[in-house]
């Protein structure tokens, strides 16, 4: 019971290539990423922040290559991590062959401001001499000129035909290792560009609305770009880009997934809006648990609804389920079914035990 069973999504089975020790595409799991905004020359710092990203399930984590000093400061980053880094570079083709010789594990460079043809081939060589991936990441924002001028604007045509010229360019340098993404803030752009590349191209997708915006606004125009293409079938890996710890884009990425049936990780609360009918405080008491569960990994359901109109239906599909009753007799359910009845004042501490027991259960 760990995910919902009515999962109705065909994924598109893309090319598998290796970020570090992750797979994306061929059918592997969909990544989660995220990006650091810390100074990278602040070793320390950074490496706080990746082991952060980490423990919040970051498969794979971005940083930001802007100097020769932040490439050099890779190696000493690199050594302290156990996720896969991503050089982000734009406009200076060196600072890419610098991160791959310091040993990062895939390159994401954006045609638009990465230089001329020589350039980017340069890091192709660079990428296949230190065994490292590549994303072209084209983005509305920082189209080439040329094609800004035959479009007039940014649309899907001129996203899509930047991301093929470059994999034409990478193709004809024998060199395959690599994942795309044509973002844009602007959610209808991304949305159809990503499915026009779908349609003629099998190499992995990293999925993001760029830009998105602060945690509220950022996770609901990401959740509403990523989800439709993931529903299509569309996409290897993500990033929820937030204005945000990037610890939150983390956690906004699983729930997508979690919402899709895609991937399960931690507690997923299940719970109502609260009304006049609610025999104890929902959401003071979801907010509680939101905190004392947030260290659990292991999926579990949790449902917690303040009345009987639609508590016992909702545990009778989580693991454990909590539904408000009269005079103080909320009832608790395990797989479904009643186990014990509980005071209100008894609901975090009860329902906090019986996760970790679950938990227990399913590391054993």
């Amino acid at each position: 019971m760990e995910i919902r069973p009515h999962r109705t999504i065909n994924r598109k089975i893309t090319k598998k290539i290796k970020v570090g020790d992750i797979s994306v595409g061929g059918g592997s799991q969909i990544s989660v990423q995220s990006m650091t905004n810390t100074l990278t020359t602040n070793v320390k710092e950074t490496v706080k922040q990746i082991h952060s990203l980490e423990e919040a399930g970051a498969d794979i984590v971005r940083v930001s290559c802007p100097d020769e000093a932040s490439t050099k400061a890779l190696k000493d980053i690199i050594k302290e991590v156990k996720a896969p880094i991503v050089a982000d570079i734009h406009f200076h083709y060196k600072r890419a062959i610098e991160a791959a010789k310091m040993g990062a594990s895939c390159l994401r460079i954006n045609p638009g401001n990465i230089g001329s043809n020589d350039r980017v081939l340069e890091v192709v060589k660079a990428a296949k001499d230190n065994n490292c991936s590549i994303r072209i990441g084209v983005n509305a924002g920082s189209l080439d000129k040329a094609l800004l001028e035959k479009y007039k604007e940014p649309c899907p045509e001129a996203l899509v035909e930047s991301a093929m010229y470059n994999v034409k360019l990478l193709e004809d340098n024998d060199f395959f290792n690599f994942k795309i993404s044509v973002k844009s803030s602007d959610v209808f752009l991304t949305v159809k560009s990503y499915r026009e590349l779908s349609k003629i191209c099998d190499y992995p997708l990293h999925l993001g609305i760029t830009e998105a915006g602060g945690l509220l606004t950022g996770s609901i125009r990401s959740s509403i770009g990523i989800g439709q293409l993931l529903m299509d079938g569309i996409g290897d890996t993500i990033r929820v880009s937030l204005s945000s710890d990037p610890v939150d884009e983390i956690k906004s990425g699983y729930e997508i997934l979690k919402s899709l049936g895609i991937r399960s990780r931690g507690v997923n609360i299940i719970s109502c809006p609260s009304c006049a009918r609610q025999a104890f405080p929902v959401i003071e008491t979801v907010k509680e648990l939101e905190k004392k569960l947030s260290h659990v990994k292991k999926p579990i359901t949790l449902s917690i609804i303040g009345c009987v109109v639609n508590g016992p239906g909702e545990a009778a599909q989580t693991e454990i389920g909590l539904t408000g009753g009269g005079q103080d007799n909320n009832l608790l359910y395990l797989s479904g079914l009643p186990h014990a009845k509980i005071a209100s004042s008894e609901i975090i501490n009860k329902v906090v035990q019986l996760v970790e027991e679950k938990v227990k259960e399913k590391n054993n």
